[in-house]
C-alpha cells in the first residue's frame, strides 16, 4: 500500500497520510485500494480495503469517515459524531479524521501549541461555501499557530470551469481572479491550489505546505473522477499518537 506523508514540521504525535490508488482489493476503474462507499464498487472490496488500511497504518480505532456533502460543515468528534460534514477535528488519540477525494482538495490541520488535529474536503463549491475557514475556527486557537498541508488535488491546467464558477469566487473575493486562467473555449482554468491558500490566508493561517500533486494526470497514482467517473476514491487521514 503505497501513501503520502506530509512535509511539514507537525508535532512528533501528530501521525498523517494520504493514500494512494495502489495496494487494494477492487477492481476495474475502482482498482485497486477504493475507501470509498456507494460508489458501485464492490462492497466486499471496499470493506476489506478499510481492513488493509487500518492494519497498514495500525490505525488505534476506525477511522470517522464523514457523509461528504460539498459544504462547509465541520464536526468536533470529540463533542460529535461524524454525520454529514466535510471537516472534522479533534484532541483524542481516540479519533482518527478522514476525507475521501478524487480531485477535491483534501487539507489537514494541526497545531504547532496545541495537541489538536484536523482534516477538511474542499472542492470549489466547499471553498466558496467557507470550508477552511470553518475548519480553522473549529481547530481553534491562534490561527497563526496552525499548519495546514495540502494534499493531491486536480491541478488548474486539468480544471476547466464555467464563468459562473469564477463569478461566484470574485463576488466573495475580487482577488480570486488571479486563480483563473482564460482557455480557448471561452470557460476558464481554476487553481484549485490557489483558492485554497487564498482562504487560508484570509483566516489567519500562514505557514500552508504542500500542494504539489495532480489527481488527473498522475494516473498511476491518484483516481480522479473528472478523468474516468466512475472512480474510487483515496483516502487523507490524520490522528495522534499516544
Amino acid at each position: 500500500m503505497a501513501v503520502i506523508s506530509p512535509d511539514w514540521p507537525a508535532p512528533a504525535r501528530v501521525k498523517a497520510v494520504t493514500t494512494e490508488r495502489d495496494g487494494g482489493l477492487s477492481r476495474g476503474p475502482y482498482a485497486s485500494l477504493n475507501l470509498g462507499t456507494q460508489l458501485g464498487d464492490d462492497p466486499d472490496s471496499v470493506a476489506g480495503n478499510r481492513r488493509v488500511l487500518a492494519a497498514e497504518l495500525e490505525l488505534p480505532v476506525e477511522p470517522s469517515w464523514l457523509e461528504q456533502a460539498h459544504g462547509a460543515t465541520v464536526v468536533d468528534l470529540d463533542t460529535e459524531s461524524p454525520g454529514a460534514a466535510d471537516g472534522a477535528v479533534t484532541s483524542s488519540a481516540e479519533r482518527v479524521c478522514a476525507v475521501l477525494s478524487a480531485d477535491c482538495l483534501p487539507v489537514l490541520f494541526t497545531s504547532t501549541v496545541a495537541a489538536r488535529i484536523g482534516v477538511a474536503h474542499a472542492g470549489w463549491r466547499g471553498l466558496v461555501s467557507g470550508v477552511l475557514p470553518a475548519a480553522v475556527a473549529a481547530m481553534g486557537g491562534d490561527p497563526g499557530d496552525l499548519l495546514a498541508w495540502l494534499g493531491p488535488a486536480i491541478e488548474s491546467a486539468a480544471y476547466e470551469v464555467g464563468a459562473e464558477v469564477r463569478a461566484v469566487f470574485i463576488a466573495a473575493d475580487p482577488g480570486a481572479d488571479a486563480c483563473f486562467t482564460p482557455n480557448d473555449a471561452g470557460r476558464w482554468q481554476a487553481d484549485l491550489y490557489g483558492l485554497a491558500r487564498r482562504s487560508l490566508e484570509a483566516a489567519g493561517v500562514s505557514a500552508i505546505y504542500g500542494g504539489n500533486f495532480c489527481t488527473y494526470t498522475e494516473t498511476e497514482r491518484f483516481y480522479s473522477h473528472r478523468r474516468e467517473a466512475p472512480c474510487g476514491r483515496m483516502a487523507t487521514l490524520i490522528w495522534l499518537s499516544p
